[in-house]
C-alpha cells in the first residue's frame, strides 16, 4: 500500500486497532501499536524496527523499547487476533493450516539462531526457524496467521549464558515442531476457534505422535506423507501375518488402485495456468502404537503435465467424504504458503532485527496483527463468494459440480461430515461398511492379498 491508500483506510484502521486496546496499561505503548502497523502497511522496501522509525517520525529506541521492555501483554494480543477471526470470519469447514518458515540471519546472538534447515534458501542455513497455524475458509479466499512461535534448537538448551543474553525463559526448553503445532491447535480451540479440518506437510504427518494428537482431539486431517509409509489395502486383524508395504508399492501396484481409472480434477488457477492433477484413492490401514488403526484415506495425486511429480495423502475424514472435498484440503497448503509470502514480503514477517526471543515474538504478534487487517480489508471490499467455488473440479476450469456438494449435505449436515464419530477405531471397534469403486472387468493377477476383500473410502455419486 501506499501512503494515501493508508491514509483513506484510516478511519478502518483506528476502529480495528481499539480492538486491541486492553492488551496495553498505559497510553504511550499503545500509540506504538499504531505506529507499527502502519509502519508495516506501508511501502517501505524493509519493515525492521529503524525504517518504520523514520517513517512515523519517531526515534528507533522507542520502537526498540517498545518491543523487548515497555509492559504490555503481547499474548493477549495473540489471543485476541484469534477471537476475532472466529468472531468475524467463522467458517463451519475452516481449514487450519500446520508449517513452518525460516528466516535467514547473521551472527550467533539472535533468539534460537543455528544451522538448520531454512525452507526460504532451501539448504541448511544459519537462520532461525518459526512453526506457525493458519486458518483458511474453505474457500481459501480469506486467510490468515493464528500462531507463531519460535523453534529453539537442542544446542541452545544447555547454554545459559547464551540463553540468558537472548532472553530465553527457563521454561522454554527443546520440543519437537509438532509438538509445538500441537500446543498452537490447542490454544486455538481454547479460543473458541474452530477448525473442521487440518492439513500439514511431509515433516508433520511422518511424525506419528502428530497425527495420534489431532485423533485425540477428534480433528479430521488431510496430510501429505512420504512414499515410505507402510500401510495394508485390507483389514489384517489384531495380529497381522503379512508385513505393511510402502504407500508407494500399494498405490501404485494394489488391486484397489490398478482397478480404478485416474479421476482429474482442476485444483486451481495459477499465474502459470490451471493447475490439474489426477488421482486415485483407496482404504488404508496402518500399525501404530502395538495395534492396527484404519481405514484412512489412502490417495495418489499426480500432476498430467508431469506425471513424476505425485503426492500421497492421508486422511481420517469418515468414508462417504465426496473425493474432492478431502483433496482440496489436501491442496490448501498454498494460502499459508501464500501467506507467508504476504507476510515476508509485504509486512516484513523476516526483517526483523531484534535478537531478544520476547521482542521477536511480539513482532510476530504484530505482524499477525497488520495481516489480519489487510485480510478484513479484503474481504470486505472483494465481498463473499460461495463457499464451494474453489473445490477441485473434474470440469477443467469450471467450478465443482455443485450436486456432489447437494449429496454430502442431503442429512443437513455441513459438507464433508458424516454422523460417524471422528476418531480412530481399533480393529475390533472399526464399522466394517465398504464403498467398493472398482472395475468389474478389470483383470489383476493373483496376489497373497487376494483373500481379502478390498475397499475403497468413496463410492461414485450415480447422478446423471
Amino acid at each position: 500500500m501506499i501512503r494515501d491508500q493508508i491514509l483513506s483506510l484510516g478511519p478502518e484502521l483506528v476502529i480495528f486497532l481499539h480492538e486491541f486496546h486492553d492488551c496495553f496499561g498505559r497510553s504511550e505503548p499503545r500509540s506504538h501499536l499504531a505506529d507499527y502497523v502502519r509502519g508495516q502497511l506501508s511501502d517501505l522496501p524493509r519493515k525492521s524496527v529503524e525504517p518504520i522509525a523514520d517513517f512515523v517520525g519517531k526515534p528507533p529506541r522507542t520502537l526498540q523499547e517498545f518491543l523487548r521492555f515497555d509492559d504490555w501483554d503481547h499474548e493477549m494480543m495473540r489471543d485476541r487476533v484469534q477471537q476475532i477471526v472466529i468472531r468475524d470470519h467463522a467458517d463451519d469447514q475452516a481449514i487450519g493450516i500446520v508449517d513452518d518458515s525460516g528466516h535467514p540471519k547473521k551472527g550467533k546472538h539472535t533468539a534460537c539462531v543455528g544451522p538448520q534447515y531454512c525452507g526460504r534458501t532451501g539448504k541448511i542455513d544459519n537462520c532461525v526457524v518459526s512453526v506457525h497455524l493458519s486458518y483458511a475458509s474453505f474457500d481459501t479466499h480469506f486467510r490468515v496467521m493464528l500462531d507463531s512461535t519460535l523453534f529453539l534448537p537442542e544446542h541452545w538448551t544447555d547454554d545459559a549464558a547464551r540463553r540468558k543474553k537472548a532472553g530465553i525463559p527457563d521454561d522454554v526448553v527443546y520440543r519437537p515442531k509438532y509438538e509445538i503445532a500441537l500446543e498452537q491447535v490447542d490454544r486455538a480451540l481454547s479460543n473458541g476457534v474452530r477448525l473442521s479440518w487440518i492439513t500439514a506437510d511431509i515433516w508433520y504427518s511422518e511424525k506419528p505422535k502428530f497425527l495420534a494428537g489431532l485423533e485425540q482431539r477428534s480433528l479430521r486431517y488431510v496430510a501429505e506423507i512420504p512414499r515410505n509409509l507402510r500401510g495394508w489395502t485390507y483389514n489384517p486383524g489384531e495380529n497381522p501375518k503379512c508385513s505393511p508395504s510402502p504407500v508407494e508399492n500399494v498405490a501404485h501396484f494394489s488391486r484397489s488402485m490398478l482397478c480404478q481409472p485416474w479421476t482429474r480434477f482442476h485444483v486451481k488457477t495459477t499465474e502459470k495456468g490451471p493447475m490439474v492433477w489426477e488421482v486415485k484413492a483407496c482404504a488404508l490401514w496402518l500399525w501404530r502404537d502395538e495395534q492396527v488403526l484404519g481405514p484412512y484415506w489412502l490417495i495418489l495425486a499426480r500432476d498430467v503435465l508431469d506425471t513424476t511429480q505425485q503426492k500421497y495423502f492421508l486422511s481420517n475424514a469418515a468414508p462417504g467424504t465426496p473425493l474432492e472435498v478431502v483433496l482440496h484440503v489436501g491442496f490448501a497448503r498454498w494460502p499459508l504458503e501464500r501467506c507467508l509470502e504476504d507476510k515476508k514480503s509485504e509486512l516484513g514477517l523476516s526483517h526483523f532485527e531484534v535478537r531478544n526471543y520476547q521482542s521477536i515474538h511480539r513482532h510476530f504478534y504484530l505482524t499477525q496483527v497488520s495481516h489480519l487487517f489487510t485480510a478484513k480489508q479484503t474481504s470486505r471490499l472483494r465481498g463473499e463468494k460461495p463457499g464451494d467455488n474453489d473445490l477441485p473440479s473434474t470440469r477443467g476450469r469450471q467450478r465443482a459440480d455443485r450436486r456432489s456438494v447437494l449429496v454430502a449435505q442431503a442429512s443437513g449436515q455441513p459438507l464433508g461430515e458424516s454422523n460417524t464419530e471422528i476418531r480412530t477405531y481399533t480393529t475390533e471397534e472399526r464399522p466394517r461398511q465398504a464403498f467398493p469403486y472398482q472395475d468389474p472387468n478389470c483383470k489383476v493377477e493373483t496376489t497373497q492379498h487376494r483373500p481379502h476383500k478390498n475397499q475403497t473410502l468413496y463410492a461414485p455419486l450415480g447422478i446423471n
